[in-house]
């Protein structure tokens, strides 16, 4: 890219040398190769536009989805966090559970001694019993009483061993039925936190699985936002070389514009002699009241000038104004000099629209020479024409036209149609409609826009 521009430098080196030192007829021919050179860059410009708008499109669709699944992420960090929460609640509710389990093993464990203890009692009254036939004789034993007194205590002991039997039974009955409920009490509520954790854990497992595979996902997606990022960067950066040539082309056409800016002059001083001289001949003629017909063959002249263009339309172009300026075209003024707000934001209008239908004829509004008629960006179709006026030097910029029939290097005389009113470049956005952009600037035109006057300060809009 430095080389292609090392290479055009010099190329228009050579061609503003050239037009120093060549005929008009040839520097007219230079300027069309740069002009044809600054569209074809334009439309590299307008393609890189289009390129980076697309990389922009993908580098946000693309954060987009970064930004769906880092959410996704951070909601399955949250859930793995509340699945960690509860994992370590349940792990406190086991080791708890689990305590409570040791009490009841030591519970079991003195039931299963009484039950023991009782299962020797009644095996021995078993087999007491088994010994008298599988009865106890408790009525001999009250029989063998020696005397009344021996009699109740021999009663009172057979009492307390009925209920003693009867109590032995009953406690062993419901340690038995204690022993099996804790038991089983102990083996649910062990299964149930088991498998509760079992569950966690899968759960666990799970949410970590996927969150890996996001995070894949997200580091795959990174690195493609690298890449767009990186291939917006190269198209930015072609974008800002070809606006530094375009810029080269543009100061070639601005120094084209301070050559033909003295053929404008030496032409309106020539203009200024001959209207002296036709001014001079005519007090003449008046003085001899003798023929007025050179005044005829002037006027005469002056239209066919005006008129010589076999392009234009039949539609009626504006009245020509007293004066170095008129009015560049008919219709309504929709927009004026300064600032405004479109559709991408504000920006400095730098003339004045007049808006009319397509096709309307568009003149020029004061004498000059053509010093550019081409493609000039979102302009569109535009025709430069410098003028030189008491000594100083004026362009007027007319944009957006659907064509136009002059060239560069041609002088053209205040009102002489030039082209026609369209929609090109951003003139065809339809919120603006058909109209001609029309730019007054003191000294030669600029694309920053600093030369750049309110027309209506200088030419009857």
């Amino acid at each position: 890219m430095r080389a292609y521009k090392w290479v055009l430098s010099s190329f228009i080196a050579v061609l503003l040398l050239s037009s120093t030192l060549g005929s008009p007829g040839v520097s007219a021919s230079t300027l069309s190769d740069m002009q044809q050179k600054k569209q074809e860059l334009e439309a590299k410009k307008q393609n890189l536009n289009l390129d980076i708008n697309q990389k922009n499109t993908e580098i946000s669709t693309n954060k987009s989805t970064i930004n769906n699944i880092t959410a996704q992420i951070d909601s399955l960090s949250v859930k793995i966090n509340d699945t960690n929460s509860k994992i370590e609640k349940l792990e406190a509710e086991i080791e708890s559970t689990t305590k409570e389990i040791e009490a009841l093993h030591a519970s079991i464990q003195e039931l299963e001694k009484r039950i023991a203890e009782r299962d020797v009692v009644l095996r021995e009254r078993v087999r007491t019993m088994q010994v008298n036939d599988g009865t106890v004789n408790y009525i001999d034993v009250l029989l063998g009483a020696n005397s009344f007194s021996d009699f109740i205590d021999r009663f009172s002991a057979v009492t307390s061993l009925m209920e003693a039997d009867r109590d032995i039974m009953t406690e062993q009955a419901n340690d038995q039925k204690l022993l099996e409920e804790e038991k089983a009490l102990v083996e649910k509520r062990l299964a149930e936190q088991e498998a509760n954790k079992e569950e966690l854990n899968n759960l666990k497992a799970t949410l970590e699985t996927q969150k890996a595979k996001n995070n894949e996902l997200v580091k795959s997606l990174e690195v493609e936002q690298a890449k767009l990022v990186n291939e917006k960067s190269g198209l930015q950066t072609e974008f800002n070389e070809t606006l530094e040539v375009s810029k080269e082309i543009e100061a070639s056409i601005i120094a084209e514009q301070n050559r033909l800016a003295e053929v404008a002059r030496k032409a309106a001083e020539e203009q200024q002699r001959k209207q002296e001289a036709e001014r001079a001949a005519a007090a003449a003629a008046a003085n001899n009241s003798t023929n007025n017909s050179s005044t005829g063959k002037s006027s005469t002249s002056s239209n066919s000038t005006n008129n010589s263009n076999p392009s234009k339309p039949t539609v009626t172009a504006p009245p020509v104004s007293s004066g170095s300026w008129t009015r560049p075209t008919t219709g309504r003024v929709t927009s004026g000099f300064g600032y405004r707000n479109i559709s991408y934001g504000s920006k400095q209008h730098r003339g004045t629209d007049i808006a009319n239908s397509a096709g309307t004829p568009i003149v020029a509004a004061g004498s000059g020479v053509v010093s550019y008629a081409g493609i000039l960006g979102t302009y569109g179709n535009v025709v430069m024409i410098t003028h030189s006026v008491g000594g100083q030097t004026y362009t007027t910029l007319y944009a957006h036209m659907s064509g136009y029939g002059v060239s560069v290097g041609q002088q053209v005389s205040k009102g002489q149609y030039i082209g026609a009113m369209g929609g090109t470049g951003a003139g065809g956005r339809p919120q603006f409609g058909v109209h001609l952009h029309f730019e007054f600037h003191i000294g030669n035109w600029s694309s920053k826009g600093s030369s750049a006057q309110n027309p209506v300060n200088h030419v009857p809009i």
